[in-house]
């Protein structure tokens, strides 16, 4: 016959002694596991005689009801002690500053700021966003546009070519300008749009990079001239960089896809290292633009009897370092978080005619 008073000694010692769950689980189960002593203890009752189970029983189910409220009094310990221990562990100092959110330490690229307010100036002029693929076709690309075959700009040192996969011969695209063909393609006039995007020429230096930014803006009706583009490049310029007004020089230029083609000059002031846009007696060439060549038309479906219209491009890059005075084009691209951190935009700062682009 065990011995139920040294076997509760022996288990209540194996209880108080256990230092984590683990332990406290092995001597649940040796004392009240299936197998363990006190159920097996238990277990005889059946063999005793009426008189020895009124006895023992009653000692064996004190012995399990010690048994289970040590494991539970031991539990409560082992839980009190591992949230100490979480506590000290995973203590905050309350009197450090607060670290600071993503709305304190994120910066808006200027591209993106950029390209955002040049949206709100040209929406606020009627102007919807189209936008194309950054991988082009030749005919698009090229041959729509009024390029003729053998055009300097079909060469490989200008042009980024894909390897030949296909009938059609793959590239880069060089400029924006697809976009108009194929909304040319798509849409029936009146058309106004602007066409923001990447675009890939063989170039690199301080002012000149293989991948930059465009945007440019096509009009097509039945009565757009020249005085109408004067005017939206006027308002673009003079809202842009936030001047009271602007002065443009119109000087004649070639552009396949446009005749006649003009580069626009912008009146400005260099003085200590800054440019001063609408005032000064300088010039500085700022994009290009013409009025859309027939041949384009007819290329993409309207007739040129019937429609005409105009175009200007510029380059959203140089846009941006004019106006906030950045002097290498290639830190844009170089992912370097102080530059960003200095020349970037606040999330919230949101370009708006109302509050102001670069508010």
């Amino acid at each position: 016959m065990i011995d139920i008073d040294q076997l509760e000694q022996e288990t209540l010692q194996q209880i108080s002694q256990a230092h984590d769950e683990t332990a406290l689980e092995t001597a649940r189960l040796a004392a009240l596991g299936k197998k363990g002593a006190i159920s097996a203890l238990l277990a005889t009752l059946g063999k005793m005689s009426p008189e020895q189970r009124k006895t023992e029983g009653a000692r064996i189910n004190a012995l399990r009801e010690k048994a289970t409220l040590a494991l539970a009094a031991k539990r409560d310990e082992l839980e009190e002690k591992s949230l100490a221990a979480r506590l000290t562990c995973e203590a905050v100092d309350v009197t450090l500053p607060a670290a600071p959110n993503g709305l304190d330490t994120g910066r808006i690229h200027p591209i993106s700021q950029v390209l955002e307010e040049l949206t709100a100036i040209f929406a606020d002029m009627g102007f919807s966003v189209a936008e194309g693929p950054d991988i082009e076709t030749d005919d698009y690309n090229f041959t729509k546009l009024n390029f003729p075959e053998g055009h300097p700009a079909r060469e490989m040192q200008d042009t980024f070519f894909l390897a030949a996969g296909g009938e059609e011969k793959k590239l880069l695209r060089t400029h924006t300008s697809p976009v108009q063909g194929r909304t040319m393609l798509t849409e029936k006039p009146p058309i106004r749009v602007i066409c923001p995007g990447r675009v890939y020429r063989c170039d690199f230096d301080q002012t000149h990079t293989p991948m930059f930014h465009q945007i440019e803006g096509l009009v097509i009706d039945e009565t757009t001239h020249l005085g109408h583009l004067k005017w939206v490049l006027e308002e673009f310029l003079k809202t842009f960089f936030e001047v009271k007004g602007v002065k443009l020089r119109f000087r004649p230029s070639f552009f396949p896809f446009t005749e006649p083609s003009m580069e626009v000059d912008v009146q400005c002031k260099r003085q200590g290292g800054e440019i001063r846009f609408g005032e000064g007696e300088d010039w500085m060439e700022i994009l290009g633009c013409g009025m859309v060549h027939p041949n384009v038309l007819r290329n993409c479906g309207h007739d040129p009897e019937l429609y005409q219209g105009f175009a200007f491009g510029v380059g959203i890059d140089r846009l941006a370092m004019l106006k906030y005075g950045m002097s290498d084009l290639r830190a844009f691209f170089e992912a370097d978080s102080r530059w960003l951190d200095h020349y970037g935009f606040r999330p919230l700062d949101i370009p708006s005619l109302l509050g102001g682009l670069s508010a």
